[in-house]
């Protein structure tokens, strides 16, 4: 038998203690120092220990505090190990991994920093002092703009559905799409009965062919695009297609709205947004905070051309007035101490480190019959089933294994329906259940096949 390693019998100590009531929910850990002086061990025992009960969200560090038990006895969970469910529906951000206790430290702050800016109307772009730091951080994206060109919304969503419907300097009225795409566009663009033209978008991308005559013939006001992890497909535009976008977007007279609202989790830090090639303001960038912070601050922004701030700001005080000021100041100094930076980091490699695990489970285990988006981050991937199997069909015989995944069906405006694709997302699975859950998939497939 293989003796355990020193590392191991740390990580046991840990469950241990917790298992006693020494450690509950939340608790903080003993220092690095602290442990190795009491287990005799060197410091990077103690450091790897750490570092593989924080991979396996057993715990999590807050930077320049020290380590923390997560809430909920997650050892207990971990030893009652029998899996009730695989969830490659959810596509929020991965729970255990939000940084909770640092970001309730900097809603604190911000309720004393602005007290009395809480019970008065605010800026409705937002608050400038957020606005600065939002520019500063752009740069790391590669998005050069000033405060007085960037707006704060309430949720990148709020940005896209007012957009729809505001009048453009080009004067045209119709809308590009990529097929599918995300849901909550499509209900924006229904809700408002905007004549839409979609173009598919595959593993393979968009045919370039095809978007140029669309835009040359169709009247085309914008083209709505995710650039990098295009929900639900999960494809990344390369550099060379941005520059091509770009430049049919310029010369046909085109504006851009570039939802880069996961940019943040790209590892591959060259890649740059469209909105690097094109200082003229013809491309809308767009970012949201949900997907790698918590959903349920709704917050957002919009780098905006001047010419289409004021009728913005118009429809934004017609829609909320301003964003809450709270939340806005709780990000401001999230940003400015660094621990966004740190998240991110942590989220970035996490993904990544699925999307190769759930790429490899696709190699492995599906049917050569069915197709799938190949991607560099784990949040979004899709499978096209072979006919003639529907989604619905195979969603309802998952159910039956405690097995969930989305049906791109609604991702679809109605005359470019597919009634044979999954979305799956793997923010919620743990990484040693990626392949379980494929496996289980692809025994469904060919059993209805």
């Amino acid at each position: 038998m293989e003796k355990m390693r020193k590392y191991e019998e740390i990580i046991m100590s840990i469950e241990k203690r917790v298992e006693q009531g020494l450690l509950d929910s939340g608790s903080k850990l003993p220092s690095i120092r602290t442990l190795s002086e009491e287990l005799s061990c060197s410091k990077n025992t103690v450091i790897k220990a750490y570092e593989e009960m924080e991979k396996n969200h057993l715990i999590y560090s807050v930077p320049k505090s020290g380590y923390y038990v997560v809430e909920g006895n997650p050892f207990r969970k971990k030893r009652n190990s029998k899996v009730d469910k695989i969830d490659f529906l959810s596509a929020g951000p991965d729970p255990k991994s939000m940084p909770y206790l640092d970001f309730k430290h900097c809603i604190n702050q911000a309720i004393e920093k602005y007290k009395e800016d809480m019970f008065i109307y605010s800026d409705i772009q937002g608050l400038y002092s957020l606005r600065l730091e939002l520019a500063r951080h752009l740069q790391d994206l590669q998005v050069f703009s000033v405060p007085e060109r960037i707006c704060v919304v309430t949720g990148s969503q709020q940005a896209l559905h007012l957009l729809i419907s505001l009048p453009f300097p080009n004067r045209k009225k119709n809308i590009c799409v990529e097929q599918p795409t995300h849901p909550s566009m499509i209900e924006s663009l229904k809700f408002q009965n905007v004549n839409t033209i979609g173009i598919e978008i595959n593993k393979e991308g968009i045919d370039f062919k095809q978007l140029e005559d669309i835009f040359k013939h169709q009247d085309i006001k914008l083209f709505y695009t995710v650039s990098r992890f295009q929900n639900p497909t999960g494809y990344s535009y390369s550099n060379t297609e941005k520059k091509k976008l770009v430049e049919l977007a310029q010369k046909y007279d085109v504006y851009i709205i570039e939802d880069d609202y996961m940019g943040d989790l790209d590892p591959n830090l060259k890649q740059d947004p469209m909105f690097a090639f094109d200082p003229s303001g013809r491309i809308i960038y767009t970012k949201s905070f949900s997907k790698v912070l918590f959903p349920g601050l709704r917050l957002g922004l919009a780098v905006l051309p001047e010419a289409l701030i004021p009728l913005f700001l118009q429809a934004k005080f017609a829609a909320d007035v301003h964003t809450p000021v709270l939340t806005q100041g709780a990000l401001e100094i999230f940003l400015k101490s660094g621990m966004y930076d740190a998240h991110i980091k942590k989220m970035r490699d996490m993904y990544r480190r699925k999307g190769m695990l759930i790429q490899k489970a696709f190699r492995e285990h599906l049917p050569t019959s069915v197709s799938y988006s190949k991607m560099v981050s784990g949040f979004y991937s899709t499978l096209e089933l072979p006919r003639p199997l529907k989604a619905k069909q195979v969603i309802e015989r998952l159910k039956e294994e405690n097995l969930f995944v989305d049906d791109v069906g609604k991702m679809f405006l109605p005359e470019y329906q597919k009634d044979n694709m999954l979305r799956l997302s793997v923010s919620h699975v743990e990484e040693d259940l990626i392949d379980i859950g494929v496996r289980k998939l692809a025994d469904v497939i060919r059993s209805l096949l």
